[in-house]
């Protein structure tokens, strides 16, 4: 089950609203959304949660770069919503290598053969050349697995100080687990607008 708010701060303290994330598929949009709910281009919060699995902050100051926390990357990386927070930068690899992984996997033959290699019985036979394949394969193995290792970390990711200014601290940010919405809005005042609209 899913969660997600935004808060966004105004000179008379925090507005809260629930929010819809069956339009958002990218940070691009996620981050307009933010902007869109500014006051005065002033700091909006958007927090999605995943029950008992993994919660996430986007953080929007302005046309500032947006600033992102997730508690767990592994966990959010299997969600859609999640994903959209887990950007290649986030994450500290080149822009577009899942894509390029996708395609080198794709590039494996599965039945471990070259193209134009007989597949049928007389392809078993001892030779140099199907030795050769084999050490192929096994050095594409051997890639892929590289390939896996490279997946996404398990435990929190992004900016740890993105509410220090608020009165949260890293460590305090870190020991937050299920409902991390609640402290969030008990430190920053915000519990009754928060109330209001979950």
């Amino acid at each position: 089950m899913y969660f997600a708010a935004l808060l966004a701060r105004t000179e008379d303290g925090w507005e809260a609203s629930d929010t819809e994330l069956d339009d958002v598929e990218t940070l691009s949009d996620l981050t307009d959304l933010a902007q869109e709910a500014s006051v005065d281009e002033d700091t909006v919060l958007v927090y999605i949660e995943q029950e008992g699995a993994w919660f996430g902050i986007l953080r929007v100051d302005g046309e500032e770069d947006p600033r992102i926390y997730v508690s767990d990357a592994s966990a959010a990386a299997r969600s859609s919503y999640g994903e959209i927070l887990l950007t290649d930068e986030l994450l500290g690899r080149e822009p577009g290598a899942e894509d390029e992984i996708a395609a080198l996997e794709e590039l494996v033959d599965l039945d471990g053969t070259e193209d134009g290699e007989p597949t049928g019985p007389t392809a078993k036979a001892t030779s140099p050349a199907s030795s050769a394949t084999t050490t192929d394969t096994d050095a594409t193995s051997e890639s892929d697995s590289d390939f896996d290792s490279d997946a996404v970390p398990a435990g929190p990711i992004g900016e740890l100080g993105i509410l220090a200014d608020f009165g949260i601290s890293e460590k305090d940010l870190l020991t937050l687990q299920t409902d991390a919405l609640t402290e969030i809005a008990d430190v920053l005042g915000a519990s009754e607008v928060l109330e209001a609209v979950r």
